[in-house]
C-alpha cells in the first residue's frame, strides 16, 4: 500500500517525512517515481494525471492540494475513488487576512487616491465608518463563513448568500435564488468566495452587476471564470461598478494585453489571496489518511460529486 504525491519539491520534502514517521508501513511516494502502480491507494495532486485509471486501478482516495477541485476533471475519476479537497487553518487564515485588506481598501476608496497619487493631485472624500458599509459574502463554505464573520467582526454590516441555508452570528443569511435579488441589492462591497461550478460560472455578469447598489464594488477571490471581464469593463466604465480587486483571472496568468492591468478603478494581484501552508496541509493530509486507515469514510472535506465540491 502507499501513497503519492504530485506536487511542489517544497511540500514532498515536508510530507515525506512527516509520514515516514507516522505511517512507516505507506510507501511515500513523489511523482514521476510511483512505485509499484498497483499499491497505490492514495493520491494527493493538484492535476492528477488524465489516464487516472488506468494507471492506478486500485486508488481509493485523490486528495486536492487546493480548496477547489474545479481543476480535476471528473469524467476520468472513477465514482469509487473518494475527493477530498484541502482544508487547514493557513489557508483559512490567508484568505481572511486577504479579504480583510481588499475590504478595507475599497471601503476607505484607496484606488481613487492611488489615481490621484500619481496625477499629483491632494483631494481628499468624505470617510465612512465601517458599520455604514455594507458588505456582501457569496459562499458561505468552509473559507466564506469565517471571511464573512471576520468583516463582521470588524464593524462591517455583513450579509452572505449561498445555495443553502446557513445561520451565523452578526450575518444576514440568504440562501437560493429566490433571496439572491436581496442580498445583492444589499451589497455596496461584494465578494465572491463561490466554489466554481457549472451553476456559477459567468455568474459575475451584467445582470448580476445591474442587480447591485449603483457603484457597488468587486473582490473576486474564487476563480476567474466566475466572472465575465468584457461585462466588469462596461460596468466600471457606465459607473454601475466602482471598483474591483481580481486576485483569480481567466485566463492565468492575466495575457499582458488585457485591460484590466490599466483600468484605473481595477486592482489585480496574482492569485495569490490564500495558498495551503506545506506543514499544516501536511499535519491535515496525515490525519485524514490515519481516519481513513482506521475505517472513517465520513469528511468535511469530503466531495460531494453532485454538486460538484
Amino acid at each position: 500500500m502507499s501513497f503519492l504525491l504530485k506536487s511542489t519539491r517544497e511540500r514532498a520534502e515536508v510530507w515525506k517525512p512527516l509520514f515516514n514517521k507516522a505511517l512507516p508501513d505507506l510507501a511515500f511516494h513523489v511523482w514521476p517515481e510511483t512505485g509499484a502502480p498497483e499499491d497505490v491507494r492514495f493520491m494527493a495532486a493538484w492535476e492528477p494525471p488524465a489516464d487516472l485509471l488506468k494507471r492506478f486501478p486500485n486508488l481509493e482516495v485523490l486528495f486536492s492540494v487546493g480548496a477547489g477541485v474545479d481543476q480535476f476533471d471528473m469524467n476520468t475519476i472513477p465514482e469509487h475513488v473518494t475527493i477530498i479537497r484541502m482544508i487547514e487553518p493557513g489557508l483559512t487564515d490567508g484568505m481572511v487576512d486577504y479579504v480583510l485588506w481588499a475590504t478595507l481598501t475599497l471601503h476607505r476608496e484607496i484606488p481613487t487616491y492611488l489615481v490621484q497619487q500619481k496625477q499629483h493631485v491632494w483631494k481628499t472624500r468624505h470617510n465612512k465608518i465601517a458599520a455604514q458599509r455594507r458588505v456582501g459574502v457569496m459562499g458561505l463554505g468552509t473559507l466564506g463563513s469565517p471571511v464573512v464573520q471576520a468583516l463582521a467582526h470588524a464593524g462591517f454590516d455583513c450579509s452572505g448568500w449561498s445555495r443553502s441555508r446557513h445561520t451565523l452570528a452578526n450575518v444576514t443569511c440568504y440562501a437560493g435564488s429566490d433571496e439572491l435579488d436581496a442580498f445583492l441589492a444589499s451589497s455596496d462591497i461584494l465578494v465572491c468566495l463561490l466554489p466554481l461550478t457549472d451553476a456559477t460560472r459567468g455568474m459575475l455578469n451584467a445582470d448580476l452587476f445591474a442587480r447591485l447598489p449603483k457603484g457597488a464594488q468587486i473582490i473576486n477571490v474564487a476563480r476567474g471564470a466566475h466572472l465575465v471581464t468584457a461585462d466588469l469593463l462596461a460596468a466600471l466604465d457606465s459607473g454601475q461598478i466602482g471598483a474591483a480587486i481580481l486576485d483569480v483571472t481567466d485566463p492565468e496568468p492575466l495575457p499582458a494585453d488585457s485591460p484590466l492591468w490599466d483600468h484605473p478603478n481595477v486592482m489585480v494581484t496574482p492569485h495569490v489571496a490564500s495558498n495551503s501552508q506545506t506543514e499544516t496541509a501536511g499535519c491535515v493530509l496525515l490525519d485524514t489518511v490515519q481516519r481513513y486507515l482506521a475505517g472513517e469514510r465520513d469528511f468535511p472535506s469530503k466531495v460531494d460529486r453532485s454538486q460538484g465540491y
